[in-house]
């Protein structure tokens, strides 16, 4: 069985080597950090930071928001900057950080990244998000793809034990669980996680055609009879959830894979984070694979940490954390916890489980195909706007509130209105 670092041994392991970054600072000085990583295997990961930190004696101050999309820690951070007490450093996703650099209120980290050479090791389509007008304004941590099927290896045992490489094959599976007398899709009934669904099916109808719908916003392909069997296979989809979904966490959700309560769950691969958690390994416990028609794509979003305007005694200890995000050893640590990719592109993936040495190949293969698109539900394909103009209809339509045919009508109108 393949050994994971616990959090305390990677924490103890930095800290024999002094710390990762080779800054300091005065033990007085800490970081207030607003987050949402708050289920277990997001917390054990994020645990690796706070220790390396207080290995250098900034003391962290956590301000942890549930609900993993990060909807209500923005609520919260608009409370704190309204009220001019902005946090150090925020947890955030794509458009977000860049609204909130146009609003002027991110801090300026181009001496760090300029010292540490992060223009070169860290990929273009991150630092797309990372800077604003030239000038970085974000640390990333990670690159977390999306388009992620994490499947019961029991369940998927019995179910013949073939990974399904088209829908057909995918609905016979699920089929098969059902028969199985266990939940087919472990789901949660939240916009964001419909949305991450949604994200998949889309692009396994065509990668021009995932590009054109949610990064052009083209009217024609957000109206076109591909969108409307999109929202059929959603509808399908729908038939294999259990009628206790809405509002369950998505961690909850892994929770009901890991334990064969269910036979499947569409999620990004942080939920990896829980199976390891769990004790359970990849190839015996548990597969990943990723959704069928989609393999050699990925649809990715970024864990960042936006670093704020904050008082001039803080920014040193602010930095100080911009570099220990980047350090490669912590990039390494960090990420066999979390279950994503390093954000650097030097990264060994020697530590890596299986699951993860395929998220590191897959996205260096997409990378190089450009068939690596920022994911429409986690706010790395359009502006904020437009994206929860879009989980609106998806919502409603998963939930049967209106029909295909419908939906298609509306996800043109709202997209058009929300731009």
């Amino acid at each position: 069985m393949r050994k994971f670092l616990t959090t305390t041994a990677v924490a103890t392991l930095m800290m024999s080597f002094g710390g990762i970054a080779g800054m300091t600072a005065h033990a007085e000085e800490s970081v207030e950090v607003l987050h949402w990583w708050t289920s277990g295997g997001e917390a054990a990961a994020l645990e690796v930071l706070k220790k390396d930190l207080e290995s250098k004696g900034i003391s962290w101050v956590d301000m942890p928001v549930a609900g993993g999309g990060g909807t209500e820690a923005m609520t919260v951070l608009r409370a704190r900057v309204t009220a001019g007490n902005a946090p150090t450093a925020v947890q955030m996703l794509g458009f977000d950080i860049l609204d909130w650099a146009k609003e002027g209120a991110l801090g300026n980290l181009d001496d760090v990244a300029a010292k540490e050479g992060w223009d070169k090791v860290i990929p273009t389509a991150l630092q797309k998000f990372s800077k604003y007008d030239g000038h970085w304004i974000a640390a990333p941590v990670n690159v977390h793809s999306t388009n992620w099927i994490w499947i019961n290896k029991e369940a998927l045992d019995k179910a013949g034990g073939k990974q399904p490489e088209t829908w057909d094959e995918l609905i016979a599976m699920l089929d098969n669980f059902k028969e199985q007398g266990i939940t087919p899709i472990a789901a949660g009934g939240q916009p964001w996680q419909d949305a991450t669904l949604f994200d998949a099916v889309v692009l396994s109808l065509g990668n021009d055609f995932y590009k054109q719908a949610f990064v052009d916003l083209d009217p024609a392909a957000l109206g076109s009879p591909t969108m409307k069997e999109a929202f059929d296979r959603m509808t399908k989809l729908r038939t294999y959830v259990d009628d206790n979904f809405s509002g369950r966490d998505w961690n909850l959700a892994s929770a009901m894979v890991i334990e064969g309560k269910a036979g499947a769950q569409f999620m990004g691969d942080w939920a990896k984070g829980e199976f390891v958690k769990a004790g359970k390994v990849p190839g015996e416990d548990f597969v990943c694979m990723r959704f069928p028609g989609t393999q050699g794509s990925v649809t990715f979003n970024s864990d960042q940490f936006a670093m704020f305007k904050v008082a001039d005694e803080k920014v040193p200890a602010q930095l100080v954390m911009a570099s220990a995000i980047e350090n490669p050893v912590f990039q390494s640590a960090f990420n066999v916890v979390k279950g994503s990719a390093p954000a650097r592109t030097d990264v060994s993936d020697e530590a890596f489980d299986a699951c993860g040495k395929k998220a590191i190949k897959d996205l260096a293969e997409a990378n190089t195909n450009g068939t690596l698109f920022g994911s429409m539900a986690h706010g790395h394909a359009n502006p904020a706007s437009v994206k929860n103009a879009i989980y609106d209809v998806v919502t409603r339509e998963f939930n049967g509130d209106i029909n295909s045919d419908e939906a298609v009508t509306e996800l043109v109108a709202a997209v058009a209105a929300a731009q």
